[in-house]
This record gives structure tokens, sequence and C-alpha cells, in this order.
């Protein structure tokens, strides 16, 4: 298998696995990330991704093997600490407050450095008045980066779907990541969107000098935008390589297709 050439290593994986029982849902995982980058991962409805992005973020914990960021061990964190580390994660069903404005979907995700406590809240002090002014301002000159300054009164379930998505990637951006973890980001788009969404990551990879890992199925979108995939199966790594390199493996292709279009493939 080929092995990352470039960059420090922001994110490494040394054999992960998680249990749910008896079901192997992540097996003997092995990735690494380098810094700056796009990385792909991919693989068939049910091959562990999203779980993958579960134990990198605190959400469920790890069985065994070992997780790090930036030299750290990160296994066994909250999900809480890991964001606080500089990991941002979006969803694959968006989860947007949908009853607040687009404005408040933001700011939610700065008051954990909003510099007040529990007492000042309760009583509207002034230095809560004068902090959430300051949340405020920070929030919206974050929305003009996206253009999104102009829907910052609209409520979040009224835009389209889209937009939603920028607003999530906006969200979780807010928390200063340095890796950006995108959870299926252009499903439910249409090419035109798809096509944007593409040039907006590039924008926010450079924008915020991040690197970015993704799960994605929409292969166009995922062959446009990743310098390096990772493939899984059954919670288990087939393949890694550059797209040029996944688009033929026989492996990945009979994971997708079958036996039958392996052979297709490779004759």
């Amino acid at each position: 298998m080929a092995s990352i050439k470039t960059g420090d290593t922001i994110l490494s994986i040394k054999k992960a696995t998680k249990a749910f029982g008896g079901l192997l849902a992540v097996k003997d995982l092995d990735l690494e990330l380098p810094k700056g980058a796009i990385q792909g991962l991919i693989g068939p409805n049910g091959a562990g991704k999203t779980t993958a992005f579960n134990l990198i973020t605190g959400v469920i914990p790890i069985t065994s093997g070992a997780i790090s960021f930036e030299g750290e061990r990160i296994d066994g964190l909250e999900a809480y600490e890991v964001t606080r580390l500089g990991i941002a994660r979006t969803f694959q069903n968006i989860r947007l407050f949908t009853n607040l404005s687009v404005l408040d979907n933001v700011r939610i995700a700065y008051h954990s450095h909003a510099g007040y406590g529990l007492g000042d809240s309760l009583l509207r002090s002034r230095r809560y008045a004068e902090k959430e002014k300051e949340l405020t301002e920070r929030a919206m000159d974050f929305l003009g980066i996206f253009h999104l300054d102009g829907l910052a009164f609209e409520i979040a379930k009224n835009l389209p779907y889209g937009q939603q998505r920028r607003v999530e990637i906006a969200r979780a951006l807010a928390c200063a990541p340095r890796l950006l973890l995108l959870d299926e980001p252009a499903a439910g788009m249409n090419p035109k969107e798809t096509l944007e969404l593409m040039d907006y990551i590039h924008f926010i990879k450079d924008r915020f000098d991040l690197t970015i890992l993704l799960i994605e199925h929409q292969m166009r979108f995922v062959m446009g935008i990743c310098e390096y995939i990772t493939v899984m199966d059954f919670g288990e790594e087939i393949a890694r390589g550059t797209p040029a390199q996944i688009q033929v493996n026989e492996r990945v292709v009979e994971a997708y297709l079958g036996k039958g279009a392996a052979k297709i493939a490779a004759s």
C-alpha cells in the first residue's frame, strides 16, 4: 500500500478497534493524516467510516488501539475536550439549532470562550452585557467571511439545504480548529451546490490553515478534492492511495460494485 510522504502528521490512528458486543464496527484501523492535507475516508454504507469519526472526536470510547492529535493521545478524552484541543466536525445529517437564527447558531460556538460566569449570566451584569456584545460582533465578522452576514437573522430551518451546510461548517470553524472532520458534506446537494462546496472547502482550508478529513459518497467530489484516500469495508481498511490509484484498485471496485465488476475493471 502507498504511504504518506508529505507534511508533518497531525492525526495518527494506530490499530483502532471499536466493538459493539460481538460486532466489530472498526477493526485495526491505521490512518495518518498530514498537516495541511485534504484526505478522504470512503467506503460502502456500513463500512465503519462515521464510527471512526466518532472515535476521533470522543463521541464514543475506543475499544483498543491509539489515536493521537499533534503527537498527544486523545483516545479516552470527552468530546468537549477533543474540541478544545482543536478538532471540530460536522455531521452526516445537518445538526443546526433549526429554530434559532444563523447568527445565534454561530454565537453558540463562541460561548466556551464567553469570559463570564453563571452569576453574570443570571444577574445580567455589566460584564455579561459587554461580553455578549463582543461575541455578537465577532460572530457577525465571522459570518461576513463566508458571505452569510446578510442571512444573520434568518431562522436556520428556512435556509436552502446548501446554505444550511455552509452555516454548519461556519459554526464548526468558529471553534477555531486546526483539524476539521466533514461527514458527507455534499450529501443531498445538486451538481451546482457540489461544485460551490468544493470551492468553499478549498477557501476555508487556505483561509484558516486547516487540515481536513472527509467522508463522502459522491465519487466525483472525492476524486476532485482529495489528495489522498483511505477506503474501508466491513470496518477494515482495504486500500489507501491517491485518487488515481483508488479508482483502479480491484478491492475498491469489488467493495462498491461486486466481484464481477472488479474482474471487468481488471481486464
